[in-house]
């Protein structure tokens, strides 16, 4: 059980089923239009609240993260503490097993994370409104983790809105031992590789075929930047829709490219395919928001 000033937490990843960048705005962000699929790869969170002068300390393990304020779950801390008005210590320990510039979002999970802990331990509550803001301030993908299961995602990322969720499916995924900074591949997508303008990318034609059954072969825009920048990538796309995947595809800007399958042991064979010296392939399943959302969402019992 969990003790009365701390909580652990799971920070699911999530996977990009389709990914078009319509075009810059006038705020200098990039229109997207985007479906988003939490996953069971996850980092794991211990976050502790104690009396104090405002403050955020974080601990880690596993893969290197940021230190300090370069760290999104450190600021998300210190967002929450001001928003509220609370003078607490906050103490976060990270495991960290999500890649971090992989395009799976481990960052933003993470912030969302120790912001649901926060408000958890402290025993405050915030307007949904409220708290998707601040959670956009942090970062585009943030306002998602507090959704979860599959949803579309507009403007930025940051505005969602749930969809209609498919049996289990499994997922394989290789990161290929290296990042993709997202700068560097909005900057290499230009025309004529970013989507026509002239393109009618209402959310009814975007999410059309989703919920009926059919998983999305929506595609992800920053594939050609990516695959170019990253060799190999192209081909274990193709390897994982030659071993069976239902779609296989780029996620976020990169650099891991994932597989759905329907199957479990497909899954593993697929998998045990991919596996080379310098890269990471995990197997993992989707996760529903139902499963997000008791009582709290992430929760799990701590040790």
């Amino acid at each position: 059980m969990r003790s009365s000033n701390s909580v652990a937490l799971k920070a699911y990843a999530k996977i990009n089923l389709g990914l078009r960048v319509i075009g810059r705005r006038r705020d200098g962000f990039h229109e997207l239009r985007t479906i988003y699929q939490t996953i069971s790869l996850a980092d794991h969170l211990e976050v502790r609240l104690a009396a104090g002068p405002p403050a955020v300390s974080l601990e880690t393990a596993g893969i290197e993260v940021p230190p300090g304020r370069q760290n999104l779950a450190v600021r998300a801390a210190e967002a929450v503490l001001q928003e509220l008005n609370l003078r607490r210590k906050v103490t976060v320990f990270l495991r960290k097993r999500i890649p971090s510039g992989s395009g799976l979002g481990g960052s933003s999970s993470d912030a969302a994370a120790v912001i649901r802990a926060v408000l958890h331990l402290a025993g405050k509550k915030m307007p949904a409104d409220r708290l998707l803001a601040l959670a956009a301030r942090l970062g585009s993908d943030v306002p998602f983790f507090f959704l979860g299961g599959r949803a579309l995602g507009i403007g930025r990322g940051e505005e969602v809105y749930p969809l209609q969720e498919e049996p289990r499916r499994y997922c394989v995924l290789l990161y290929p031992g290296r990042s993709m900074d997202t700068a560097t591949a909005f900057r290499r997508l230009r025309a004529p590789l970013l989507t026509s303008p002239s393109t009618r990318h209402t959310i009814e034609l975007f999410c059309g075929s989703v919920g009926k059954g059919i998983w999305p072969r929506l595609g992800n825009d920053f594939e050609p930047v990516v695959f170019s920048a990253f060799r190999g990538l192209a081909a274990v796309k193709r390897s994982l829709l030659r071993s069976g995947a239902v779609m296989a595809s780029l996620t976020g800007s990169g650099s891991v490219v994932f597989g759905v399958f329907e199957d479990y042991s497909q899954a593993q064979t697929a998998a045990r395919r991919l596996r080379r010296p310098g890269a990471d392939v995990f197997v993992a399943r989707t996760v529903s928001r139902r499963e997000l959302q008791d009582p709290l969402p992430g929760i799990v019992t701590a040790k």
